[in-house]
């Protein structure tokens, strides 16, 4: 897992990348069927599982809860299912702090700084995940 953090604010995490075959020996070296990939005090979620068959959890659904945040940021998270992907990942003044190759199995976060990608391969297929309600570009983004 590779962990980009600010240049400016040295102890501020921006962007992460998981690549499958690193998550596998991860399990593998802590005897572990679980990994959290996004620390917890982010909006955005995210567990590497590797389980067997047979394998179950209690049935459960989750509680609506009000809650309310001075600042909330869209966090987002690409999964490539096909093909190859450059990510150009950006520090908080703007300038690319990252730019690595995600293949097929590899998954990105941005939590904070800017992202762009660039399709490496016809055919690339992408899960894209984020943080939501969506209000629109408007009240969503600000373009470098």
């Amino acid at each position: 897992m590779d962990k980009i953090y600010s240049k400016i604010e040295k102890d501020k995490l921006l962007h992460i990348v998981c690549r499958l075959n690193n998550m596998e020996e991860s399990l593998k070296e802590i005897n572990s069927h679980r990994i959290d990939i996004v620390p917890d005090d982010n909006f955005i979620q995210c567990s590497f599982l590797k389980m067997d068959e047979g394998k179950t959890f209690k049935p459960h659904k989750h509680i609506k809860k009000e809650k309310f945040y001075k600042q909330q940021i869209a966090q987002e998270s690409w999964i490539i299912i096909k093909g190859r992907v450059k990510a150009i990942f950006y520090d908080l003044d703007d300038t690319i702090i990252a730019t690595p190759v995600l293949e097929a199995g590899d998954t990105s976060f941005t939590l904070e700084g800017g992202h762009n990608y660039e399709i490496l391969e016809d055919n690339t297929i992408v899960l894209e995940f984020k943080t939501g309600p969506y209000e629109g570009q408007k009240l969503d983004k600000v373009f470098i």
